[in-house]
């Protein structure tokens, strides 16, 4: 018997391990996205750039849920139509205006202090469910929050911006808003678990890829791509978007939540380090207080609400499948 507990306990981490690195290869193949990026955005619009990454990546991933029973059924079967309507406004938010405002920031600021502001989502977050579901903060969660706009704050002081780079801040803003929003519709679809995430990830990009791509080519202009545009849409699309969402969901099967908040917050780091060795992006010292405090606050933040969801578990009234 202890022979056999003992087996089971060593398989159980494997298991976890394994869910672990898969996790944080995701973050890493996400946070050389940024690079990719700002290269590719030197000879591509951002709204066709983006909008050509998440067609084509819903397409692939469209093939493979119609090539797969199980997950075929769950498209075909009928879920209602306010079910889907919240998947399609899902993938406009999340797809076409988060990722689109991405993409125009990247376009004219640094890609660390882009970052950093999507990295202010579980504030946003936060502050939404106090406001909007009278979901009362804890302590702990409101000096968090005072804390981290004080390293955004430190980072970006003295105020020393252009014209331009004030118009790509407000709509990089707009984008953490949208991804606040696109956070708690995402809870919302995935609440009651009868639909994978891989169905709502391939139907949301479905409808935002093309849209992005409407737009681009509606305000931008057709564009020739180059073999070198190519590689980088097809890399990102395939590899960063199609691929690395389906090993994400794989993992997050085996994921506790706190073990999500600590992988996702490697990610500021990780887009800071590959920004100073690929795009020669230095911060300064009150930048680097800045994005520290803000890295810190934020996983202070995302820990507290990881064990409150761990909390959920226990009593039945959220399962870990829906947390992604």
């Amino acid at each position: 018997m202890n022979t056999e507990s003992t087996q089971e306990a060593g398989t159980a981490v494997r298991h976890h391990l394994q869910a672990v690195l898969m996790a944080v290869f995701v973050t890493v193949l996400w946070s050389s996205s940024w690079v990719i990026i700002k290269f590719g955005l030197t000879v591509m619009p951002p709204m066709v750039f983006s909008g050509l990454r998440y067609t084509i990546a819903s397409i692939i991933l469209m093939l493979w849920i119609v090539n797969n029973e199980s997950l075929r059924v769950q498209v075909t079967a009928s879920k209602g139509s306010r079910f889907w309507a919240m998947v399609v406004l899902y993938g406009i938010v999340f797809v076409g205006v988060t990722q689109g405002a991405q993409y125009v920031g990247l376009r004219y600021l640094q890609a660390v202090t882009v970052s950093m502001l999507l990295n202010m989502t579980p504030v946003v977050v936060l502050v939404m469910g106090a406001v909007k579901l009278g979901e009362r903060p804890s302590a702990l969660q409101i000096l968090t929050v005072l804390i981290a706009v004080l390293g955004v704050l430190v980072y970006f002081y003295p105020v020393e911006i252009d014209f331009t780079e004030t118009l790509a801040i407000v709509v990089v803003v707009m984008g953490v808003l949208a991804n606040a929003m696109s956070s708690v519709m995402g809870r919302k679809i995935n609440e009651k678990r009868t639909v994978s995430p891989t169905v709502v990830t391939g139907v949301s990009m479905l409808v935002g890829g093309p849209l992005l791509l409407l737009v681009g080519l509606a305000t931008e202009g057709t564009i020739t791509l180059s073999p070198y545009s190519w590689t980088a849409v097809l890399w990102l699309a395939v590899a960063n978007t199609a691929i690395a969402f389906s090993i994400w969901n794989r993992a997050m099967q085996a994921l506790r939540a706190v073990d999500i908040a600590m992988i996702n917050s490697m990610m500021l780091p990780q887009i800071a380090v590959l920004s100073v060795i690929f795009l020669g992006e230095w911060p300064d010292v009150a930048e680097w207080i800045g994005l520290g405090v803000l890295a810190i606050s934020v996983l202070v933040l995302q820990l507290s609400q990881a064990r409150k969801l761990s909390s959920s578990l226990t009593d039945g009234t959220i399962h870990k499948e829906d947390i992604h």
